[in-house]
């Protein structure tokens, strides 16, 4: 069954999204299948423009940084009497853990959260979701963001520990932690439970499995992206002496590269490594498609995983295209609207969410109203 077939449909929902920082789709995507309308996307990424059009029916993508864009501008998304949603994830290199963060004033990135809640001002939306890496707790401007929400008079779930979900507990077969606010206007609102308990986690296996084989630097014939990057000589004798969820370590001592000798490199074993059939995939970054950059090797066959392997293991549908007809599959595109998407499975929690908040709400609403 996919995304769109487990929709729940009471009363039609009369809200209509827009997503800040859309990218490829991901967080629209999910709201769709969580039956949210979004009328628009926002990113300063061309790349973005097709995977975001094709793949989500009545959304336009819109090119212009956030910075640029005006509540005036986003209120013409919204038809008359409907529930205004504002959704983003902020570029989240900027917060990552592997770039410790630093409070770095001189990166534009740093100030696109500030913009959003420049918007959720001016705006004044009845919802608000944003996302994000957990490691943007620690800076003032979530704080900032934060205030913001409480100074609108927004609801939302303060207990930080609460604000960070897992995501293999909502059924994404990833090993990745996000942080997700949801906020109302309208009365306290929090994201629905876990769909997922542990024994029921989603498993590379249980997506992976039936997909063709390839071999390194193979493309199938019947889905151009499910094309795997090439391997040196050197690169293809390491993977076939790795072992599932092993590293380097497992190598014969002549395969080792001399970065990772040095008492400095082997602190670093997470990379050069297989992915294991029966666990949730490591987290799937921006470079998955590289065999040296993660534990992105394919499980048992001597590669890297595939553009598309990544992007289902993020979710996306089997079917969902990055690229035109005849256009040009570059792994460094492609793999950057992968890796920095929000899950598609993601997006659809913080629709439920947000679709089982408005039905309660006016379900409450018309008991007062009858009583």
């Amino acid at each position: 069954m996919s995304h769109g077939q487990q929709r729940t449909s009471h009363r039609p929902v009369t809200a209509t999204a827009v997503d800040l920082f859309c990218g490829a789709g991901g967080l629209t995507r999910g709201l769709l299948d969580a039956g949210i309308p979004v009328a628009a996307g926002y990113d300063v990424d061309e790349a973005c423009r097709f995977p975001y059009e094709h793949n989500n029916p009545g959304a336009a993508f819109k090119r212009i940084s956030v910075a640029d864009v005006t509540a005036a501008t986003l209120a013409t998304h919204y038809p008359a009497g409907h529930t205004r949603i504002l959704v983003g994830c902020a570029p989240c290199q900027t917060f990552s853990k592997y770039t410790q963060g630093l409070d770095n004033g001189d990166d534009p990135k740093w100030k696109l959260l500030a913009e959003f809640a420049r918007l959720v001002r001016e705006l004044k939306p009845d919802i608000v979701s944003m996302e994000n890496v957990p490691e943007l707790q620690r800076h003032a401007v979530f704080d900032r963001f934060l205030d913001t929400l409480d100074d609108e008079g927004f609801h939302f779930i303060r207990a930080r520990e609460k604000q960070v979900l897992y995501c293999p507990d909502y059924g994404i077969p990833q090993q990745r932690s996000r942080l997700v606010i949801v906020a109302s206007r309208l009365c306290p609102i929090e994201l629905i439970a876990p769909t997922h308990p542990p024994a029921r986690h989603r498993k590379v296996r249980d997506v992976l499995k039936g997909l063709p084989a390839l071999a390194a630097g193979g493309i199938h014939a019947g889905d151009p992206l499910h094309r795997t990057s090439r391997l040196s000589a050197l690169n293809l004798r390491r993977i076939r002496h790795s072992k599932p969820g092993g590293t380097w370590r497992d190598w014969p001592h002549q395969l080792v590269a001399a970065c990772h000798r040095v008492k400095t490199g082997k602190t670093y074993p997470s990379v050069y490594g297989r992915m294991e059939w029966d666990q949730p995939s490591p987290t799937i970054t921006t470079q998955f498609f590289g065999f040296g950059n993660g534990r992105f090797g394919h499980p048992e066959q001597d590669r890297a995983i595939s553009l598309r392997e990544g992007a289902i293991l993020q979710s996306f549908p089997n079917d969902y295209q990055f690229v035109k007809p005849g256009g040009e599959y570059c792994f460094k595109t492609i793999g950057r609207l992968i890796g920095n998407a929000v899950p598609v499975r993601l997006g659809e929690i913080v629709g439920k969410t947000i679709k089982d908040h408005l039905e309660r709400f006016h379900a409450v609403n018309r008991q007062l109203n009858h009583g």
